[in-house]
């Protein structure tokens, strides 16, 4: 018998919030919501190069600089937004040249948010692996995502002094 090949190059994480769509879609678009629950400084670019206000939402070919808690500013993640529908989709770049899609709609009460990530290179390392490492990011940043919306607590480490060793 012969086993399928797994498909190493894409992945999708589905969560559920008790939120409607209109806040969580913001909490990914605006350089404010990315910052209350994923990032410790999101700067986003128009096409023209002007730095977007905190609140203000993100559109298609705007480029970013992001930065994270846990890490010196020599860490610095770029990338460009790809899609943007003002609803519920956007799709931007992101580590490694991969692409990453956010999905929004309602069911059940519920918003239920659906990301893949693709494009991804298969690593034969698997210390180096960023199937695993962004799965795992991003599992941890949606859960956050959810505490934060449904009970205030931010779970990230927001100190520098305690700092990861994931790189």
């Amino acid at each position: 018998m012969k086993m399928a090949r797994y498909d190493w190059t894409k992945f999708t994480i589905t969560a559920d919030f008790n939120a409607d769509v209109r806040s969580i879609y913001k909490a990914w678009t605006t350089p404010a919501g990315l910052e209350s629950w994923f990032l410790r400084k999101a700067d986003f670019y128009t096409i023209t190069g002007r730095l977007r206000g905190k609140d203000e939402s993100i559109l298609k070919e705007d480029t970013y600089e992001w930065l994270w808690h846990g890490f010196g500013d020599d860490t610095l993640q770029k990338g460009e937004v790809l899609e943007v529908n003002e609803i519920d989709f956007l799709k931007f770049t992101f580590t490694d040249d991969t692409i990453v899609s956010v999905s929004l709609r309602s069911a059940n009460g519920l918003t239920i948010l659906e990301l893949t990530q693709e494009n991804i290179k298969e690593e034969p390392d698997p210390g180096q692996n960023l199937f695993i490492q962004c799965q795992t990011g991003w599992t941890f940043y949606l859960a956050n995502l959810k505490s934060i919306i449904e009970g205030g607590i931010d779970l990230r480490n927001k100190r520098m002094d305690v700092r990861s060793n994931f790189k």
